[in-house]
């Protein structure tokens, strides 16, 4: 896939992301995020206590799958290192437009009040490396 073409597979409709941080001891942890693409960031938020808010804060290393599970079967990795943030504003500016995109914009500042509160990180993932097919099974 070209940079348009990723960009637009991982944006489409409610696509969710299955994140891989990497856990104290080294091994995987996988859970399933809503996220945007901002500019070259995935910006998504979790609680600060959650075991990826956890693992990210103490090693910034992931890894982002976004696949399409009906034949012809395409799928892009997006890995990079994970910013963490608190400011409340911007919490509530991106769970509000993250809600937008899953949720609908009807109830998109619901899950800005819902989401941007204390405990909870707006993380940035600067995407250092893509890897992005269409047509695995053609």
């Amino acid at each position: 896939m070209t940079d348009h073409q990723w960009r637009a597979f991982v944006s489409q409709g409610t696509r969710t992301g299955k994140l891989s941080t990497v856990r104290a001891d080294g091994s995987p942890h996988i859970a399933p995020i809503w996220f945007l693409i901002d500019g070259d960031d995935v910006v998504f938020n979790t609680g600060k206590d959650t075991v990826k808010g956890r693992n990210l804060a103490r090693d910034g290393r992931v890894a982002l799958c976004v696949d399409d599970d009906q034949p012809p079967f395409a799928f892009v990795v997006l890995q990079g290192r994970a910013e963490l943030s608190e400011d409340i504003d911007q919490l509530q500016h991106w769970a509000a437009r993250i809600g937008a995109r899953y949720m609908g914009e009807d109830r998109a500042e619901e899950f800005g009040r819902r989401n941007g509160v204390p405990g909870e990180l707006l993380v940035r993932v600067r995407i250092e490396k893509v890897l992005a097919y269409s047509g695995v099974s053609d």
